[in-house]
């Protein structure tokens, strides 16, 4: 449960704040939605194959900005050979996700937000899960996390209505109108909640006043 509310508002509250940072990010997620969806009715999951870029922001949260530093623990059972490391029987094993997913030998520009980095061409889908093990959002394997479509999927569609139903800027009074990026120094998250200025996008259906 706690997994299930943790990850998906982290990774949306990280993803929004870097797109207003950079509006022409957000401008773009944008116009898919309306390309895709429209403005009559809300983004639902029947939808979000056809949400490419979205999805690469939620992909992009999630490699530079996972919600905790460590993968599960591990314990090795026998003596084994891992990627050319040799792992001793009991060894303790931790996988870092900060350190796989900002790797500068495997991204370029590590530690900048650039979701068209996960599109690899205009027809291929962009999927939330990294077998290569480039980032590690989910865990992977026979104890890998069992709710990863849910989660993943949780999130594509709370960060698409957010963006569906306003458009999202910095507050007024904010220094420089931009949002500050800084990291907690106890977690991964935002060291201070994200606070954005959000105006109605005149989407029918969408907002109730």
């Amino acid at each position: 449960m706690v997994a299930a509310i943790d990850n998906p508002s982290n990774a949306v509250e990280w993803a929004l704040a870097e797109m207003i940072n950079q509006p022409y990010i957000l401008d773009k997620a944008c116009k898919e939605l309306d390309q895709v969806v429209g403005r009559n009715r809300l983004v639902d999951e029947s939808d979000l194959h056809k949400l490419n870029y979205v999805k690469a922001c939620v992909k992009e949260a999630f490699r530079l900005h996972p919600v905790a530093p460590f993968n599960v623990p591990r314990v090795s059972t026998e003596d084994t050979i891992v990627g050319g490391y040799f792992i001793p029987k009991g060894s303790h094993v931790l996988l870092s996700r900060p350190g796989l997913g900002r790797n500068s030998r495997i991204w370029e520009d590590p530690l900048v937000y650039k979701p068209k980095r996960h599109i690899i061409n205009d027809d291929s889908e962009v999927v939330l899960v990294d077998h290569e093990l480039n980032m590690l959002s989910f865990s992977t394997g026979r104890r890998g996390c069992p709710a990863v479509v849910l989660g993943s999927t949780m999130t594509v569609i709370l960060l698409a209505r957010l963006i569906q139903g306003f458009n999202w800027s910095a507050p007024p009074n904010g220094p420089n109108n931009t949002i500050n990026l800084t990291e907690s120094e106890e977690n991964l998250s935002m060291a201070k909640p994200l606070i954005a200025h959000a105006i109605p996008r005149g989407c029918k259906g969408l907002v109730t006043f």
